[in-house]
């Protein structure tokens, strides 16, 4: 079975010091996705070990954002960012980075890491993050009509509905679920994109995939899915068994996000 991982690590070294190599090292999948590396190649490099392969983004502003794709195997092609080939600027740095692999068995596909802004709800951050998701959704029509297989996952900080968030009533104007913000996951599903975490859980409250560290968040489960796995619809049909892996407590966890993984039916 093809496994992706997706997590926002918030700090390479930070979760590698905190027990992410152990993860990974029991964990293996396939591919694994990262945000919010913040941290060179050459840290990377080392924190990985030589058995992986990666293409990083990191950000123009030190010490935040970073992207990442890592595969025991080797990429087929890499892209790097939205700017079409032109500058981005520095905050939408660190933030989109692509890979096709050919699998042995011939079967390809593209691998997105993806971490959109967080934004601040009444702020030129709101701005800076509704003209991000302009690129993204432009960018997801490209992948959507490319005929192959294709997954975007990572933090895209946007809790769709009630059921993604514990106290959505106490949050419907704060940013990550602000009613401009779930329009765009609604175009997206809408064009064909399918929410895989969502999809196998049901219409249930959660898996969350994130918990704030203030107060006992993380004890009580009061927490946002905003990690996300989204695939082409034929990819979709041959995906299974989507799982947060979850920190059995707050002591273990090495992030304050957990990893999304889903299994796909490739060769």
């Amino acid at each position: 079975m093809f496994t992706i991982a997706t997590v926002n690590v918030n700090g390479i070294r930070a979760a590698y010091r905190k027990g992410m190599g152990e993860w990974l090292e029991a964990t293996n999948p396939s591919v694994l996705l990262m945000q919010e590396v913040r941290a060179t190649d050459e840290i990377v490099a080392d924190l990985l070990g030589s058995e992986w392969t990666f293409v990083h983004q990191a950000c123009d502003i030190k010490g935040r954002a970073g992207v990442a794709i890592a595969t025991k195997s080797s990429f087929e092609a890499v892209r790097i960012g939205l700017g079409n080939g032109e500058p981005e600027v520095p905050v939408d740095t660190g933030r989109w980075v692509e890979a096709d692999l050919t699998l042995p068995g011939g079967d390809q596909i593209t691998v997105v890491s993806t971490y959109i802004h967080s934004g601040t709800a009444g702020t030129e951050k709101m701005a800076q993050k509704y003209a991000h998701l302009d690129k993204v959704t432009a960018r997801l029509g490209e992948l959507m009509e490319s005929d192959r297989h294709v997954v975007v996952a990572g933090d895209i900080n946007i809790a769709h509905t009630n059921n993604d968030i514990k106290n959505w009533k106490g949050n419907l104007k704060t940013a990550g679920f602000l009613p401009e913000e779930r329009a765009y996951l609604d175009r997206w599903f809408g064009a064909g994109w399918t929410d895989l975490g969502r999809k196998m859980a049901g219409e249930v409250a959660g898996p969350y995939t994130w918990w704030s560290n203030r107060g006992q968040a993380f004890d009580n489960d009061s927490g946002w899915r905003i990690d996300y796995q989204l695939a082409t619809p034929a990819l979709a049909e041959i995906a299974s068994n989507a799982r947060v892996d979850r920190a059995p407590s707050y002591d273990t966890r090495w992030s304050d996000h957990a990893p999304l993984l889903v299994d796909y039916e490739l060769n």
